[in-house]
């Protein structure tokens, strides 16, 4: 199986990380989970990160074929946009991405000027779709259950698989945003245990376990099946469900939530301006 080189960006901020995904032979290339930074407090945007990855791409003779987002993100902004304007490619995401839209579009009441139909995208993948990066052949596989829309990407033996699962130590994603479900996140977590046990699997997120000193986002399918703490093999669906859901009870809602999803789930543009000529972000007092 052909092996692409896999670059990481790690966003302190967000615990994010971003890749860039190049064939060594074609030099072309695919960007995974960009970011856009973006202060809270201020309602500012910066596109330092994203520049620092457009930089590594440049700097290193390649060519961007795709921007793919494996989801729309609760935790961070998507650069998609400003990539595409600088590097080209096509912005891409899951097919499922009009379920999200719908659910999102009520609670923030965009209104029928917001389309519902994933057209904000350039590409929309179904599950199971052949494409390239280059030379090195790829597949799109529908993974949901964090979101309805997630899906992860096979591109050659490295496996990218956004909010799915964590590093070993740590877990699993969350199931209780609007759309998502325990039992269908095994389930899909499942599909990618039967790849073969040698692939690479890259994430999205770590958090840094307690007691270990360093960030990680490279693991194996291997790996994952022997160590994962939330469901590695001999776990059970119905135990899963269980512990997943008492999990998520627990949990905070992602600081970035609110405008991460407005934005997002318009392909990386913000909201329309207003007629003051400013856009805004909505803030749903009780909605979620």
């Amino acid at each position: 199986m052909s092996k692409p080189t896999v670059t990481g960006f790690f966003d302190d901020a967000t615990y994010t990380i971003s890749y860039v995904v190049a064939d060594p032979e074609t030099k072309r290339c695919a960007v995974i989970d960009s970011l856009l930074d973006f202060d809270q407090a201020s309602g500012r945007t910066d596109t330092a990160s994203a520049d620092r990855l457009i930089d590594f791409v440049r700097r290193n003779g390649l060519a961007c074929d795709w921007i793919i987002d494996t989801h729309v993100h609760a935790d961070h902004l998507t650069a998609a946009p400003y990539i595409k304007a600088k590097l080209g490619g096509k912005m891409a995401i899951g097919d499922n991405i009009p379920t999200v839209q719908r659910v999102f579009g009520e609670i923030f009441n965009e209104g029928q000027a917001f389309h519902t139909d994933g057209s904000q995208f350039d590409h929309l993948f179904h599950d199971g779709e052949a494409y390239r990066v280059g030379g090195i052949e790829a597949k799109a596989i529908h993974t949901p259950g964090h979101t309805p829309a997630c899906m992860s990407h096979l591109i050659g033996d490295a496996l990218f698989v956004g909010d799915t699962i964590f590093m070993p130590d740590f877990g699993t994603a969350r199931c209780d945003f609007p759309g998502g479900d325990a039992g269908t996140l095994f389930d899909s977590i499942q599909k990618l245990f039967a790849l073969p046990d040698e692939t690479r699997m890259f994430l999205c997120h770590d958090y840094k376990a307690p007691g270990r000193d360093q960030y990680q986002w490279e693991t194996t399918v291997g790996e994952q099946k022997r160590s994962n703490i939330h469901v590695k093999a001999g776990m059970s669906r119905e135990d899963f469900i269980a512990m997943r859901t008492a999990r998520d009870a627990t949990l905070d809602m992602p600081k970035l939530i609110l405008p991460s999803v407005q934005v997002n789930m318009r392909a990386g543009e913000m909201p329309p301006p207003e007629d003051n000529g400013q856009r805004y972000m909505k803030i749903p007092i009780n909605a979620l």
